[in-house]
């Protein structure tokens, strides 16, 4: 048998009758209304409210985790009393997803600029260019190739080294 989201235990609806404004609008009576008055008044967090228990967030993540986490978590901690809790948690989200989207692009960058393809190496990525494309109303347009001979084909670079 699956385990359910409920963890064995026979869920309970917190909304109780009225959870529907339908519900509601048909004719409440009033010890309905007393009862959704005192079940809107429960949804009001205490001051201690969310109660932070010790130990569960150590429980919760490994160690690894902890570890790429530490930072961010220590930037964000002096935000929760200023934005709220839901909100330096979403902030902090996106930081961390803007960072790493960031940091492949600059990765990726430099791979492409530092690792390129020519003579002097057998590895890396070897990127072509597109000609320009030149039309017959184009003032440039019989436009010979700037390739005469055979080698000028695949040199690579080998023919503008300085070495």
């Amino acid at each position: 048998m699956a385990e359910h989201d409920t963890g064995g235990v026979k869920a309970f609806p917190i909304e109780g009758p009225f959870k529907r404004e339908r519900a509601r609008l048909e004719g409440m009576t009033d010890a309905d209304r007393a009862y959704r008055r005192q079940w809107l008044k429960d949804q009001i967090l205490a001051e201690s409210e969310p109660a932070v228990v010790p130990g569960y967030y150590e429980a919760r993540y490994n160690p690894i985790r902890r570890f790429y986490r530490w930072p961010l978590d220590t930037a964000f901690k002096p935000l929760v009393p200023i934005l709220g809790y839901e909100s330096a948690a979403k902030l902090r989200w996106f930081t961390g997803k803007f960072a790493m989207i960031f940091g492949a692009v600059y990765a990726g960058y430099y791979y492409f600029k530092y690792n390129q393809n020519d003579w002097s190496r057998a590895g890396g990525w070897r990127v072509f260019k597109s000609k320009e494309m030149i039309t017959p109303i184009d003032s440039r347009f019989p436009q010979v190739s700037d390739r005469k001979e055979g080698a000028d084909f695949a040199a690579r670079g080998f023919k503008t080294s300085p070495i």
